[in-house]
């Protein structure tokens, strides 16, 4: 799996990095930052809930 991260949709709700702080982590202002485009396999279902619960769809998987 491979997760993109469409910056200009990312307005800064914060859900990613509080599901999944191993995978996406804050910039300055608030907006995600991917740490791991390849998440480990124990952080996978924690990635998948977070790219599912962005409320701009600014997250998306490639499988």
């Amino acid at each position: 799996m491979r997760i993109i991260l469409d910056a200009d949709a990312c307005v800064g709700h914060g859900r990613c990095y509080a599901l999944a702080p191993a995978v996406f982590d804050a910039d300055d202002l608030g907006h995600c930052v991917v740490l791991q485009s390849e998440p480990s396999p124990d952080v996978e279902d924690a990635a998948r809930l977070a790219v599912a619960s962005c409320p701009e769809d600014a997250l998306t998987i490639e499988e």
